[in-house]
């Protein structure tokens, strides 16, 4: 259901409600000239977008919400779960040479380095890989991933169970360019890595919510 496009004789509806609230179906349909079966499916949208809701015995009442708010409670109830996408990952004895063929091969803007165990250690960028393409005058396949890559305690993380506002908040203070998503094993700063959020993951869910195509507005 799309609340950010509504016909005019939803807005009708609404305007009514809001006004005179709570009110019947019978007399919402009196007053547009309509009969009550006519009005069930412009009903039925309105309450369950939020713009209106229902009680029993009492009728129809306007609940405040606009788009806007009704945006708002869809981006409260988002994880990063919701929109993550699957990580590129690559072994920490691998080389900068490996990093960009990888990179080129998914089609991704970073990849996570782990360790012998698995671990998250460290993450190279595309502007990793060009700061040393400009500094090394040997060979890339001959430098190692480590000397190249962020290290972990320079990284900012996420979880899946983080709402998207607070990632979101992460990714514009430290301006990067996504946030890896992790799960600590342990008492010890060790995460394995399970998801990665950026930019393309919030654009994706920015057109979806425009579209109506959100879990709660569509």
């Amino acid at each position: 259901m799309r609340t950010i496009s509504l016909t005019e004789r939803q807005k009708k509806i609404a305007e009514m409600v809001r006004e005179r609230g709570p009110i019947t179906g019978e007399s919402i349909a009196q007053n547009l000239n309509v009969t009550r079966a006519a009005l069930r499916s412009d009903l039925a949208i309105l309450v369950m977008s939020g713009v209106l809701d229902a009680r029993p015995k009492v009728g129809y009442f306007y609940t405040g919400k606009n788009n806007l708010s009704m945006l708002t409670d869809e981006l409260a109830n988002l994880c990063v779960r919701d929109i993550q996408s699957v990580p590129v990952v690559l072994q920490n004895n691998k080389n900068a040479y490996d990093a960009i063929v990888m990179m080129f091969l998914e089609d991704v803007g970073s990849v996570f380095i782990l360790d012998e165990h698995s671990f998250l250690c460290g993450v190279v960028s595309r502007k990793d890989l060009l700061k040393a393409s400009l500094n090394n005058k040997e060979d890339l396949s001959k430098t190692p991933i480590v000397m190249v890559m962020t290290p972990l305690s320079k990284l900012i993380v996420t979880t899946t169970d983080e709402p998207i506002a607070v990632a979101i908040r992460k990714i514009i203070d430290n301006e990067i360019d996504g946030l890896p998503v992790v799960k600590q094993v342990g008492k010890e700063k060790k995460y394995e890595i399970v998801g990665r959020l950026t930019k393309t993951n919030l654009s994706r869910l920015l057109l979806d919510l425009a579209e109506g195509r959100g879990r709660f507005l569509s």
